[in-house]
């Protein structure tokens, strides 16, 4: 064998991998909630808790493997309100999210502006008000989510990004009179760099 051929196979695994591209990006937002009703204390109550909109902040770790695919790591914190019906009175109720996304582009990797599609799966924990993450006393339900967004380079090196995502998982804690899904949508923005 050459010394040619062998440098020759000593770059192929190096080929494929220059087309791939990581991106690390922080986002800022909102968490949205539908069918915000959690559920009551005693059975058959007229007040029952409800979870109210909150501010949500969060990281993404996205590899793009293929010219019109990628899969991405999420973790983000929302801080929400919970309160009952005919209360004005309301306290934090903060929610730890963890999940993994297949984004699907409509441009090809290398183009400035990149929307996409994206469907995953995820866990979220909800903490009682007054309770952190070291308590023990969260609660986790896994659920899918699905969405949109828009990513483009603004230099060679940072990227903004906008999404929308709708989580949705089974409603948390030990309620009576539980009905149908809660859905957290996501609407943020948000400052990445690829490389």
């Amino acid at each position: 064998m050459t010394l040619r051929s062998l440098s020759l196979l000593c770059l192929l695994p190096v080929a494929p991998a220059a087309a791939q591209m990581a991106e690390i990006s922080m986002n800022f937002g909102q968490s949205l909630f539908r069918n915000e009703r959690l559920g009551t204390s005693i059975p058959g109550a007229s007040q029952f808790f409800k979870v109210k909109d909150g501010f949500r902040i969060g990281a993404r770790l996205t590899f793009n493997s293929y010219r019109f695919m990628g899969h991405e790591i999420v973790y983000a914190y929302s801080r929400s309100k919970l309160g009952l019906t005919d209360s004005s009175e309301q306290v934090g109720m903060p929610t730890h999210q963890y999940g993994y996304n297949l984004l699907i582009y409509v441009t090809p990797e290398g183009a400035p502006v990149r929307p996409f599609v994206t469907g995953g799966g995820h866990f979220s924990s909800f903490y009682p008000p007054g309770t952190s993450v070291y308590s023990g006393t969260g609660v986790t339900k896994f659920g899918a989510n699905y969405g949109a967004g828009l990513k483009v380079k603004v230099s060679p090196l940072f990227l903004v990004r906008i999404d929308i995502r709708d989580y949705v998982t089974t409603k948390p804690f030990d309620l009576y009179d539980k009905k149908g899904a809660l859905h957290q949508i996501e609407a943020s923005a948000g400052l990445g760099v690829h490389f």
